[in-house]
This record gives C-alpha cells, structure tokens and sequence, in this order.
C-alpha cells in the first residue's frame, strides 16, 4: 500500500484525515491513503512512480497529465486522487505490453508525432480515447478530439498523422477480431 503523505512528510500536518483509495491502475489494483486534497497526478506520480503523467499548467488547460478514466479522458490535474476511487485509471506506462509498443506509440515515433515529449503521454491516451470510439476518424476528428493537448513544439500536423497512422494500423486488427467472434 503507498501512503504519500509519509513521502511528503513524517506524519500528516495538524491531523488532516487520510482516506484509503482503491484504484486500478493499468490493470493492476492500487491501495492508497492520501489526503482528501491530494491530486490524481500527484499520486500517479510520487506515490505510484508513474512519471509519465505531466503535469504542465495546472488548470487543465495543457492537457500533459491527461489520463484516462474508466476509458474517458481527464485531466488529473485538478482531479483528486479520491475522485479516482473505484475506478481504473489508465497511463502512459499502461500502452503498451512487455514486448512492443501499442500502435499508437509506434505511430508517434514513426510518424515524428513527439518532439520535446513532454505533451506526448496526453496527447497518445486523448488518441487512444478517439481510436477507440471512432477507429477510423478524419483528420478534423483527430483534431477536434486533442484540441484540448497543447504541444508547445508546435508539432500538432505530425501528431495529427501520428494518430492517422495508428488508426490504420489499428482497424485490420479490428477486423480480424470481429471475423473471429
């Protein structure tokens, strides 16, 4: 179980209340006690050492800690660590398997869709949120959906084609499963 707090500090300053959260997180169930305040980010980030989570602006206005939610995307950076309780959270970390890359990770690289990186965790699961609600989107749905991931680089037109890429590369995969069902 991971306690935060005991990073942050000894104890809990003035007897703020801890509460104990269970969160799934890339598929693995996680217990923790944290503040009621403790942000989402925080906690995937200190208390999980899952750094691929940024944390950028802090009023969800970049979108670099976006992960998702019960398959939803959101901005952990003004959600609390309580609010996840219960639920699956899915990061960066949680792509792609031992041995390879998901397809919208090579699609990222193949694609040039990452420059400083900093964005690209946000921006791959806000695609992987698209992909899996619309496997085959245009390039105006590929942007509508990472309108809210700002990439500071200004690489938005490889990004686009990062998604497109994997997107294709996703739907014969597709296929194939719904033949075998």
């Amino acid at each position: 179980m991971t306690t935060l707090y005991e990073e942050i500090r000894p104890e809990p300053h003035g007897g703020i209340p801890v509460r104990r959260v269970t969160i799934t997180v890339n598929g693995e169930k996680r217990v923790a006690e944290v503040e009621p305040r403790l942000l989402l980010a925080h906690l995937l980030r200190q208390g999980f050492k899952l750094t691929g989570t940024h944390t950028g602006c802090d009023t969800t206005n970049c979108g670099a800690c976006t992960v998702l939610v019960d398959g939803v995307p959101a901005k952990s950076c003004t959600m609390l660590a309580v609010q996840a309780d219960g639920h699956e959270v899915m990061t960066v970390e949680g792509l792609a398997s031992a041995s390879e890359l998901h397809p919208i990770q090579e699609g990222f690289k193949d694609e040039h869709g990452l420059q400083c990186g900093f964005c690209t965790p946000g921006m791959m699961l806000t695609a992987k949120a698209l992909l899996d609600e619309n496997p085959d989107p245009t390039e105006d749905e590929v942007r509508w959906a990472l309108s809210g991931n700002l990439c500071r680089c200004t690489g938005y037109q490889n990004i686009v084609k990062s998604v497109l890429w994997a997107a294709a590369k996703m739907r014969p995969a597709a296929a194939a499963d719904q033949d075998g069902s």
